[in-house]
């Protein structure tokens, strides 16, 4: 199946769908330096850098996946929260590549501020712009106009191109990321194609963590390490306090942890030879960004703002110090291959990883799509 991806940064929902089974056919980015990555990492031939507002459609088809993270600035929780008012918002460059090129399905990557209360009624506009792709906004319309017109629309009675179209809220730990990162995750799955899209049954799971970390020591055994008398350091993650759930949950695994993800790996400062793992000093923690606690997954790693990472892209160690993740730590953090090339100097790279979507989420939702559509396609084949 070939794909179509917008906004495509440095290539992490890429990678992840490219290993599901899709071709790529464009990668269509703005930023420079997103994309170099990209040339480095998939055919040169393949990116257009530029703005999408720029690209011509009509240029390539046979389009089965649209893919891509409109930018999140306007709906980011660090952002101005300006969502419609905002340049910034690609939203309806989405919605025109699905109009032209009616692909089987689509997948749009967000951030959590997507589903604040403020933006309900842009978010439900951006889901029907979605559902019906070929009612586009009229010249000099306002988008609360166009919204009531696709408001009116009966399902049963379009007789255009449509979309089943849902969404979820995902925390990328449940799915074996070392990253507590949660985004909203918007599929379409064309009307024409007889099945039902429901999003991958997560695998892992905080309270096992707990269970194995806090009852029966399975992870210190793992790591070869004696279980502390107590967890050390700060236990809260994104606002949230964590809770010593004692129920098992067979079917899954333990969320992977910071020491999970880079326990192979030397300390920066070592002889290693690893061109992208260099130690930058002058970390510090301060109020609200106090690093990422080495037994636990990392935060959500951040892009920041004008592109200066926060202080949450630190380790966080037993003892309470602190150094920088370097940028092939965040790569594994954000389940990248090490042999991933992530182009320009920490603060760039660190951006670039920080708005990247974890390779292996993304393989995990291309692989079910793939396969919820190909088998549908099987079943048409033998019928006819």
């Amino acid at each position: 199946m070939r794909s179509l991806e917008l906004f495509s940064g440095a290539g992490g929902l890429a990678k992840g769908l490219e290993l599901a089974g899709y071709d790529h056919a464009k990668f269509v980015e703005f930023d420079k330096n997103a994309c170099n990555s990209l040339r480095k990492n998939f055919s040169p031939d393949l990116v257009f850098e530029g703005d999408v507002r720029n690209f011509d459609f009509g240029s390539i088809d046979g389009i089965d996946l649209i893919a891509g993270g409109p930018p999140c600035q306007p709906f980011s929780l660090g952002g101005k929260h300006r969502a419609h008012e905002d340049h910034r918002d690609m939203f309806p460059y989405a919605a025109k590549a699905v109009s032209h090129h009616r692909p089987k399905a689509f997948v749009f990557e967000n951030v959590k501020g997507l589903l604040r209360s403020t933006f309900s009624s842009y978010f439900q506009y951006v889901l029907l712009r979605l559902t019906y792709p070929e009612v586009t906004i009229a010249s000099e319309e306002e988008w609360q106009d166009h919204y009531e017109r696709l408001t009116k629309i009966k399902w049963s009675d379009h007789g255009g191109v449509k979309y089943k179209v849902s969404y979820k809220l995902l925390n990328a730990a449940d799915y074996g990321v070392p990253q507590v990162r949660e985004r909203v995750f918007i599929v379409g799955i064309r009307s024409d194609i007889n099945v039902e899209w429901t999003f991958p049954s997560t695998t892992h799971s905080q309270s096992v963590l707990n269970e194995q970390q806090q009852i029966t020591g399975e992870y210190w055994e793992r790591h070869g390490l004696a279980a502390p008398t107590a967890m050390v350091g700060d236990h809260q993650m994104c606002g949230k306090q964590h809770s010593l759930t004692l129920e098992l949950e067979p079917r899954l695994k333990a969320w992977r942890t910071v020491r999970d993800a880079l326990s192979a790996t030397p300390h920066p400062n070592s002889d290693h030879g690893i061109a992208d793992h260099i130690f930058r000093d002058g970390a510090r923690p301060y109020a609200g960004h106090t690093g990422s606690y080495i037994d636990l997954p990392a935060k959500t790693l951040k892009a920041g703002g004008h592109g200066v990472p926060g202080g949450e892209n630190m380790i966080r160690y037993e003892d309470g110090t602190v150094r920088y993740f370097t940028v092939y730590e965040g790569k594994l953090l954000q389940t990248f291959d090490p042999s991933f090339h992530v182009t320009g100097a920490w603060g760039e790279g660190m951006r670039q990883i920080g708005n990247a979507v974890p390779t292996l989420l993304a393989n995990k939702i291309g692989d079910h799509l793939m396969k919820l559509i190909g088998l549908n396609e099987v079943i048409i084949t033998k019928a006819a």
